[in-house]
C-alpha cells in the first residue's frame, strides 16, 4: 500500500502544509505548520510528514502506521 506525503515547507514568510503541488493550508509559524501537517498525516495514514528547514532542506520526518519503505525482503 502506497503512503500519503505531506511536506511543510517555507512559503514567502510564513509556512504552508502541501501534498504534492497541492497546498493545504498556509500557517504564521512552522510551528502551527507541523501540528496542521502532523494532524493530516494521522488522518490519512499510512503517511509520512517531510518538515524543511526555512532553506528547503529536510529536517525531520514523521511517518504513521505501518511504513511499507523498504519493502520487506
Amino acid at each position: 500500500m502506497k503512503r500519503n506525503e505531506y511536506h511543510v515547507v517555507p512559503n514567502d514568510g510564513s509556512w504552508k502544509v502541501e501534498q504534492g503541488s497541492r497546498s493545504l493550508g498556509s500557517y504564521d509559524t512552522k510551528h502551527r505548520a507541523v501540528e496542521e501537517g502532523r494532524k493530516v498525516a494521522h488522518a490519512n495514514e499510512p503517511s509520512q510528514l517531510v518538515v524543511h528547514t526555512a532553506d528547503g532542506k529536510i529536517e525531520t520526518e514523521y511517518t504513521y502506521q505501518n511504513d511499507p519503505f523498504p519493502p520487506a525482503g
